[in-house]
């Protein structure tokens, strides 16, 4: 089986924006893309069926999460993760840090790993960066994340140096354990740290650089920093990048600053940010965000967004999916998220559409001028 490659198709001729292709052993991931988050092995309230017909080219995963539970001894079983959950494209997981050190009482960073207790029974457990790349390779994930060490938002130079040291050591192990496997199957990614300091940033990123990352990512950012500094971080990160190598934003997920993050050349995105705010009865529109429980649409018949193809704009008034959400009904998680999902997986495409077409700055520009740009404005 071929190593998995990455090929840049067309580059934007006004921005760093660029479409391109991941080709991996379950199927071709073509870039701008955004990956649905599964972290259980599946997407709230959807079947895969669905996720796949609504255009979703890959999914992420949680290591923590699926390592906890059922455990790697039935994913072995059950040969690999893509065969336990019955999804037959390309899976990325992350490693669980963020879910070790916030999730996980009792959690110490060590030099050599991390020691926590599980959030299900307590149980202590330690990790280092082998075990977690490992615990991938047993997934069978086709891009899978190392171990890395961020700090919360704000945070000191001390801090936020000290996390980035730990980071690069674990890369450069994770690495090292990764080339000793032989996979030619998977992709291993490398995270870049450092804070909102420009120099540690950098420093992460030569370091990384040193090893020949398959693809490159960026973490510990979209923490509560200033827009203009994320933005500021995000650009001096994919310059300072190679060009034939994917780019990974992790968990940004509001629309406009994804926007902003292609211009500057990024590639992949994740975030929960439209599977949760469905379920929580917050519909993502071509006019702005829709809130199911306001009166106001109590006899709606209108649909969610007349702009939208998608089933439950094509099937439901807003009428209807207020009264499913007012009851808790199942139903409700089920049509909100076959909307926000199609409508973010729809944009995607029309941003890879308007980078082929050379035409990406001026659907950046319409983009951001409509009003789901301020977060807190809302329609009729």
């Amino acid at each position: 089986m071929m190593k998995p490659t990455f090929k840049i198709l067309v580059q934007d001729n006004q921005s760093a924006a660029r479409t391109g292709v991941i080709n991996t052993a379950h199927g071709p991931i073509y870039t701008p893309a955004f990956a649905p988050v599964g972290s259980q092995g599946t997407v709230k309230a959807l079947t895969h069926e669905l996720v796949n017909q609504l255009g979703a080219q890959l999914v992420l995963v949680n290591a923590y999460h699926l390592f906890l539970r059922p455990g790697l001894e039935v994913i072995k079983k059950m040969k690999g993760v893509h065969n336990f959950i019955s999804w037959p494209k390309a899976i990325l997981s992350d490693s669980g840090g963020f879910q070790i050190y916030s999730l996980s009482p009792l959690t110490k960073v060590h030099e050599e790993g991390v020691s926590f207790a599980s959030h299900l029974d307590g149980a202590k457990i330690f990790l280092t960066p082998q075990d977690v790349v490992e615990i991938q390779a047993i997934l069978g994930s086709d891009i899978i994340m190392p171990l890395d060490y961020f700090t919360p938002y704000p945070s000191s130079y001390e801090q936020a140096k000290s996390a980035t040291q730990k980071t690069s050591s674990w890369a450069r192990e994770s690495k090292e354990y990764f080339s000793s496997l032989n996979n030619n199957h998977q992709l291993l990614f490398g995270i870049g740290q450092g804070g909102t300091f420009s120099d540690l940033r950098q420093k992460s990123i030569e370091d990384l650089l040193e090893l020949d990352f398959d693809g490159y990512a960026l973490g510990g950012l979209g923490l509560g920093e200033p827009k203009s500094l994320f933005f500021e971080i995000v650009s001096q990160s994919t310059s300072s990048l190679p060009l034939e190598k994917p780019r990974y934003l992790m968990g940004v997920g509001y629309l406009e600053d994804i926007v902003e993050a292609v211009a500057l050349g990024v590639d992949l995105f994740d975030c929960v940010l439209p599977t949760r705010n469905a379920r929580n009865g917050t519909l993502f529109t071509s006019q702005g965000r829709l809130r199911l429980k306001r009166a106001q649409y109590a006899t709606d018949e209108r649909p969610i967004d007349e702009n939208c193809q998608c089933y439950t704009c094509q099937h439901f008034s807003r009428a209807y999916l207020r009264h499913l959400f007012e009851r808790s009904e199942i139903t409700s998680a089920i049509l909100n998220t076959i909307h926000n999902l199609y409508f973010y997986l729809d944009i995607f495409r029309k941003i890879r559409q308007a980078i082929s077409s050379n035409s990406f700055l001026k659907f950046k520009e319409d983009f951001l001028k409509k009003s789901f740009k301020d977060k807190e404005n809302e329609f009729a």
